[in-house]
């Protein structure tokens, strides 16, 4: 709270998600990650060949969070708020 009462500009609470990139031998291998990915419950988990022939796979958690908390150093929330935004913050890390 000290922070955001100093803030003169935006502050915004962000938490991104897990993501785990594998280079894989061969297509099959990468899908066969993708599937075990996709079951396990990484739903934005996807596999990218580039133009060299290099294959991806990236497992991707869609625990992510993105919530403004001062706009030009004004607190827009209240001290609840921002407890409540934090806990959840904090159950999506411990998910991820």
């Amino acid at each position: 709270m000290t922070a955001l009462e100093k803030a003169t500009g935006d502050v915004v609470l962000k938490f991104e998600p897990f993501v785990l990139h594998v280079l894989c031998r061969e297509l099959q291998d990468a899908q066969l990650l993708h599937s075990a990915a996709l079951s396990s419950g990484f739903k934005n988990s996807g596999i990218t060949v580039s133009r060299g022939g290099k294959i991806t796979m990236a497992v991707r958690s869609a625990h992510c969070l993105e919530v403004p908390l001062t706009h030009k150093g004004k607190l827009m929330v209240s001290e609840e708020y921002i407890d409540f935004v934090v806990h959840i913050a904090n159950r999506k890390m411990e998910e991820n």
